[in-house]
């Protein structure tokens, strides 16, 4: 556990996890991808991005259930490994980060796409300018970063909620009904396999749904505002997706659609005529790049915690770990902006940004394996607010779904993936493996059968139980009415008090003293007995 001093500051609330999940999500996936995706499965392309979003869910849950559990910079990293262990975590870590600051770079990219609607600029080193503002942002503070995401957010949702409200205006009074559905005739062109392919294609644009969980030390009451954040987002989201592409697909030329990079502006042209000038493309052209530098801003945000949280736990140089005057992790969020600088500046083709898309399904299916073990290994300290429905059966599910979908990929995406496992295994081997004095909680779960588990885990995970605070249903009034007390002698022996309290507890429980006594004398003796302010709390699971 860090010190004090070395702690995130808790400034993010409920709307702040939302305006993140959220502003990661819109970007490419609403604004580039539809038309392409069209040109995959046809007018099922709204179907795809339903059926996205409902896949998603077994990734979300899990997500949600260990960022309340174990609320600490990282997220994924610091999930995997806990769970799995240091190598686990070291390709969770690394090659997460890289994904993402990959596809954050090349977001921005993206900016130019609309920009160039009204004014030709150059893309990089807007780009370039931007990644700077960005940093420079994050480094001021998480609250200051989170004001931008959710002045963004909001000029966004604004904008889109003003989009499907003319376009189904369009739909159901100005243009005939049969006129509108005749765009959805065939419906399934390319069958169910294009189906298929098209839900794998346009998955990752609700991949951004999770980037809070690498927040998740900064943010205040983390049981409640991280899971109905995260939910409130998904919903939403999902909701514009399908409403916004099922008005692109009725009122776009379907030969056009297909090949269009730029598709909202296009449907916009056509139902907001109405409006004097080009004020209607404007307000498109606002909202794109309102989402485009809300996922740049998320990402910058996001990504930066991954080293944070490695460098604490050895697995890259420490200087990353290190919180600069503004309490935020200065060194990881200017290390992540020259390495997206060296992205927009080096790399071409923005193909390649979806080679991320698959590293990506990897660790959704390593997360959900994550809750398995966590839940298996059954540390008495691994307390979770918020808990996963339909355990075990939504993680497994979880984990099929991404390996469906990273086949549906193709080769390339898949071997890009085990390239940036491989390099993350070097690393591990050649630098952190001997940095490192710690095991996964899949070692409890080995002590099931025989094995020894690592105690400290517990004791870490007590930590961060204590730095949590008791919630507000906690029965802590209630335990101490109904307890029983045992009047201890002055300069009476430790163990003889233990000893007493277990005879009495026996009675009550149906348990064999000896069987307590030698439990709280094992909690003590490994250091799992909480001692504060004159006080210390001997005690077992049964």
């Amino acid at each position: 556990m860090p010190p004090p001093q070395e702690r995130l500051k808790k400034n993010l609330g409920l709307f702040d996890v939302y305006a993140i999940s959220t502003g990661a999500m819109f970007s490419s996936g609403f604004f580039l991808l539809p038309g392409l995706a069209a040109a995959k499965a046809g007018p099922a392309v709204v179907l795809a991005y339903f059926f996205a979003g409902l896949l998603i869910l077994p990734s979300m849950f899990s997500k949600a259930e260990l960022s309340t559990a174990l609320p600490k910079a990282g997220g994924t990293y610091y999930f995997l490994d806990r769970s799995l262990g240091p190598m686990f975590g070291t390709i969770g870590g690394l090659g997460t980060y890289l994904a993402l600051t990959l596809k954050t770079a090349f977001a921005l990219i993206g900016i130019g796409a609309y920009a160039s609607l009204f004014v030709e600029l150059p893309i990089k080193p807007v780009a370039v300018a931007l990644t700077v503002a960005f940093v420079g942002i994050n480094i001021v503070g998480a609250k200051e970063s989170s004001g931008l995401q959710r002045v963004l957010v909001i000029i966004l949702m604004t904008v889109l909620a003003f989009f499907l409200a003319q376009g189904f205006h369009e739909l159901l009074v100005d243009q005939p009904a049969a006129e509108s559905l005749a765009q959805f005739d065939p419906f399934m062109p390319f069958g169910v396999a294009g189906l298929l392919s098209t839900i794998g294609f346009v998955f990752v644009s609700y991949a951004g749904l999770t980037k809070v969980a690498s927040v998740a030390e900064e943010v205040q009451n983390p049981e409640r505002n991280i899971p109905l954040g995260m939910m409130l987002s998904l919903v939403s989201t999902t909701f514009v997706y399908v409403a916004g592409v099922a008005v692109m697909v009725a009122v776009l030329d379907p030969v056009e659609f297909r090949g269009d990079l730029t598709p909202v502006a296009t449907a916009a042209q056509i139902f907001f005529d109405w409006l004097p000038g080009q004020i209607g493309l404007l307000l498109i052209v606002i909202a794109a790049l309102a989402a485009f530098a809300s996922t740049g801003n998320a990402g910058v945000m996001s990504a930066s915690r991954y080293p944070l949280a490695m460098a604490r736990d050895n697995l890259v140089p420490g200087v990353l770990g290190k919180l600069g005057r503004f309490q935020t992790p200065t060194p990881a969020i200017v290390a992540t902006g020259a390495l997206m600088i060296v992205f927009i500046l080096v790399l071409n083709e923005e193909g390649i940004a979806k080679l991320a898309s698959a590293f990506q399904l990897f660790i959704f299916g390593l997360v959900n394996l994550a809750v398995i073990v966590m839940r298996e290994s059954r540390i008495p300290s691994y307390d979770p607010g918020y808990k996963s429905p339909f355990y075990p059966w939504m993680q497994v599910a979880g984990m099929l779904v991404s390996i469906v979908l990273i086949a549906y990929m193709g080769w390339l995406a898949i071997m890009f993936t085990v390239g940036v496992i491989v390099i993350c295994l070097v690393w591990y081997y050649r630098y952190a493996r001997e940095r490192v004095e710690r095991d996964g909680a899949i070692y409890h779960w080995f002590s099931r059968l025989g094995q020894t588990p690592n105690e400290g885990l517990d004791r870490e995970f007590r930590e961060i139980m204590k730095e949590k605070g008791l919630r507000s249903d906690d029965p802590f009034d209630e335990v101490m009415a109904r307890a029983q007390f045992v009047e201890a002698l002055e300069g009476e022996d430790f163990d003889l008090i233990v000893e007493r309290a277990a005879h009495l507890l026996s009675e009550r429980l149906d348990v064999p003293a000896e069987r307590l006594i030698v439990g709280f004398a094992k909690g003590t003796r490994v250091g799992a007995t909480p001692v504060s302010h004159g006080a210390a709390l001997p005690h077992l699971h049964i």
